[in-house]
């Protein structure tokens, strides 16, 4: 399985008309607004990676008022959430507050964040990814203080850890 996320800018008020035809192409798993540098989060989940290749060139690149976007390869590390997972897949999508955190990591110390958020609970899956960052990081929690309280006092102060964004997902903006 391949994935990939794309954050992306947009004209200024057409940020839910884009997540809806998002959310009708095949292989968006889900997309997002977001309050940060960009706009939009679109995660994708396909067979291969040239079908994703095919999904952002062919469909996504084509939304009218996209200004710009960015394509983060996924390199398969999904393994380290399987078990997670299934011991709270059924949490999933009830907690109120989320955010995907991007990551700039050590030059070689990118695996060992990876394990290091796997032990975080409210980080429902992360990616070491190909493009300007070196991880992306999906967290849930039950309200804002606890995510911020998880970014502040667990995300920024992994080892290793050279910068992070956040990019806190509008709730306002979901379909």
């Amino acid at each position: 399985m391949s994935k990939a996320y794309v954050m992306m800018n947009c004209k200024l008020g057409e940020e839910e008309k884009i997540i809806e035809s998002l959310q009708k192409i095949v292989g968006i798993k889900e997309a997002h607004g977001t309050l940060g540098l960009y706009d939009i989060v679109a995660q994708i989940d396909s067979t291969t990676d040239e079908k994703i290749q095919e999904i952002v060139t062919q469909q996504i690149r084509k939304i009218s008022n996209i200004q710009s976007s960015m394509t983060l390869t996924s390199l398969e590390s999904g393994e380290l959430f399987q078990i997670k997972e299934k011991l709270i897949g059924a949490m999933l999508g009830k907690n109120h507050s989320q955010a995907y955190v991007v990551f700039h990591c050590e030059k070689g110390d990118t695996y060992p964040t990876l394990k290091n958020l796997c032990r975080i609970p409210e980080v429902k899956e992360a990616d070491i990814v190909f493009g300007f960052y070196d991880i992306v990081c999906k967290i849930e929690s039950s309200c804002d203080e606890v995510l911020q309280d998880v970014i502040t006092r667990a995300i920024r102060r992994l080892p290793n850890v050279k910068t992070t964004m956040t990019l806190n997902i509008i709730k306002e903006q979901e379909l």
